[in-house]
C-alpha cells in the first residue's frame, strides 16, 4: 500500500512539474490553444482522409459534367445516365482539351445507375478486333470486364448488378462481379489502325448497347434520358465544398466494408457516409479547409513525380494500379489512379509506361534528337499490341507535317533494321524520307510519350522487361 501511495504521489508530483511549466494564460488564449490543436488535428487526419476520399470529390464532378453538361465539341464525353456516347473519330492535333488521348483506340463511355435494377451491356461478335470494357465503381476502382482478354470476341450481354442485388436474369445474360456502388462508369475502347478504320469501327459502336432489366426482350422500348445527378458543391467557392461533396458522395455509394476503420477515424472530423463538417466546431473546420487545398496539391505533387519503378528514364505503373483501392494503397488510387486516369486499365488488361527524359535523366527537347532502339527479339511481348504516342506539355497531340501523333504494332507502318532490330527516329525536323516510316514527330520545346501495352505478357506484369531510354543523338 505504501509503495502504492508513493507511486500516485511521484505522479501526481511529475503532472504538478508539468502544469508548472505551462504559462497562465487568459479564457480566450486558453481557448485559441483548444482551436489550435482541433485544427491541427483535422488537418493532419485531414489530409489523410483526403487522399482516401479523393474519388468521392472527382468522380462526383466528372459525372455532372458528362451528364448534364452539353459540351460545344464532339470531343468531350455527353450522354444521359445508361447511354453510352460514343468518340465517332480519331482526335489529332487540333484537339486541345487535354488528357493524353488515345490514338490506338475509340472510346465508349457511360454512367450507369444500377441501385434501382441492373443494366445488361451488349455487345456483337467483334470478330479478330480487339475491344474491353473496362467496368468501375465510384471509388475508381474496377470490379470486372468484358472483351477481348476477359469474355471473349463473340456477341454476348452481361449483367451489371449493384450491392445486394439479387433476382433472375433472362436466358444469355451473364452476370458480372455485382458493383459495390450503385454509380458505375464504363470505359469502352475499341481498336482502330488509323482514320480509314474509323467507319468500322463506328458500325461496331452503333451495336454498343445498354439495357435496363425492366425493359430487357421489349422490341419497342426505348431506355428513358434521364440526366437525374446532383451538382457537387463548387470547391472553388470555399475549400469545404470539397468535403461536403465527398460526404453526400459517400452517404449515396460508401466506402468498401473492408475500410471501416477509415471510415470510422474519419467520424472524428466531420467526414464520410451520414458526416457533416457544417456541424463542427471552427478549428476543425480550419483544418478541413487547410487539408483540401493542401491534399488535392499532395496528389498532384505524387502524379507527377514519375511514382512507380524507374526503367532507363521510363516509369512503370504501380502493380496495384486499376484496383488499388482494394489492395489498401489509397495513394496509388488517389494520384495516379483516380487524378491521372480517372480511372486506370488492370495491369492484365493494359501496362502504359511513361518518360519525359532520356536515358541519360536529361528532360527531352524539341531541340535534340533521340532514338529509341529495340534490338531483335527485344520488342514487348504482347497478346495484342504495342504504342509509342507523343504529347506535348498541355497532354495534346503535336502538330507535324505528316500527321503522325503515333507509332506501334497494331498498324506495322514502321521499318525494321536488316538484323531484325527497330529503330524509331524521335525528334522535331525529318529524319529524312528514307527514314521517315520510323519517324514520331516531337514538338519544338518540351514534350513526354507514352509507351502503351495491350494484353501485357509475363516480363511485363512482373516489370521485369527492360524498355530502352530515349538516347540522344549527336549532332
Amino acid at each position: 500500500m505504501k509503495h502504492t501511495i508513493g507511486i500516485l504521489m511521484s505522479v501526481t508530483l511529475v503532472i504538478a512539474g508539468v502544469l508548472m511549466l505551462i504559462p497562465r494564460t487568459s479564457a480566450e488564449e486558453q481557448q485559441t490553444a483548444t482551436d489550435d490543436w482541433r485544427e491541427q488535428y483535422a488537418y493532419t487526419l485531414g489530409v489523410q482522409a483526403y487522399v482516401f476520399a479523393f474519388p468521392w470529390s472527382y468522380l462526383p464532378e466528372l459525372r455532372y459534367t458528362w451528364v448534364t453538361q452539353k459540351p460545344e465539341g464532339e470531343s468531350t464525353v455527353y450522354a444521359p445516365l445508361n447511354h453510352f456516347w460514343h468518340l465517332r473519330k480519331l482526335a489529332d492535333a487540333s484537339y486541345r482539351d487535354g488528357g493524353s488521348p488515345n490514338y490506338d483506340t475509340l472510346y465508349s463511355i457511360a454512367w450507369l445507375d444500377v441501385g434501382k435494377e441492373p443494366v445488361i451491356l451488349s455487345h456483337p461478335d467483334m470478330g479478330e478486333r480487339y475491344f474491353t470494357f473496362e467496368i468501375a465503381s465510384m471509388t475508381s476502382d474496377n470490379f470486372d470486364y468484358a472483351g477481348s482478354r476477359a469474355t471473349g470476341s463473340k456477341a454476348a450481354h452481361f449483367a451489371i448488378t449493384g450491392p445486394g442485388w439479387e433476382g433472375d436474369l433472362p436466358d444469355g445474360v451473364k452476370q458480372l462481379e455485382p458493383s459495390p456502388t450503385t454509380a458505375v462508369l464504363i470505359f469502352g475502347r475499341t481498336a482502330v489502325t488509323g482514320p480509314e478504320d474509323v467507319p468500322a469501327v463506328n458500325r461496331l459502336q452503333d451495336q454498343y448497347k445498354l439495357t435496363p432489366l425492366s425493359l430487357w426482350g421489349k422490341a419497342d422500348a426505348k431506355v428513358p434520358e434521364s440526366r437525374d445527378v446532383w451538382k457537387p458543391f463548387d470547391r472553388n467557392e470555399d475549400p469545404l465544398n470539397e468535403w461536403r461533396t465527398i460526404n453526400r458522395a459517400m452517404t449515396e455509394n460508401p466506402p468498401l466494408e473492408r475500410n471501416a476503420f477509415m471510415v470510422e477515424l474519419m467520424k472524428s472530423i466531420g467526414v464520410g457516409p451520414g458526416q457533416d463538417v457544417d456541424a463542427m466546431d471552427e478549428g476543425t473546420k480550419k483544418g478541413l479547409t487547410r487539408a483540401a487545398i493542401d491534399g488535392r496539391a499532395l496528389l498532384f505533387a505524387i502524379m507527377t513525380a514519375g511514382y512507380g519503378k524507374q526503367v532507363n528514364g521510363w516509369t512503370y505503373p504501380p502493380p496495384s494500379i486499376g484496383r488499388a483501392g482494394y489492395r489498401g494503397d489509397f495513394r496509388t488510387r488517389g494520384a495516379v489512379q483516380c487524378m491521372a486516369g480517372i480511372i486506370a486499365n488492370d495491369p492484365e488488361e493494359a501496362i502504359y509506361i511513361n518518360t519525359t527524359t532520356d536515358a541519360e535523366g536529361d528532360r527531352l527537347d524539341g531541340a535534340h534528337r533521340y532514338v529509341l532502339k529495340f534490338e531483335k527479339g527485344d520488342l514487348p511481348e504482347v497478346s495484342e499490341f504495342w504504342s509509342l504516342t507523343m504529347y506535348d506539355m498541355t497532354f495534346n497531340f503535336v502538330e507535324n507535317p505528316i500527321n503522325r501523333y503515333a507509332i506501334g504494332s497494331l498498324k506495322k507502318d514502321y521499318q525494321l533494321d536488316d538484323d531484325g532490330s527497330l529503330t524509331l527516329y524521335i525528334q522535331h525536323d525529318s529524319p529524312g524520307k528514307d527514314k521517315e516510316s520510323n519517324w514520331l514527330p516531337s514538338p519544338e520545346g518540351e514534350y513526354f510519350v507514352v509507351f502503351r501495352t495491350y494484353g501485357p505478357g509475363k516480363k511485363l506484369l512482373d516489370q521485369t522487361w527492360e524498355i530502352p531510354g530515349l538516347k540522344p543523338v549527336e549532332d
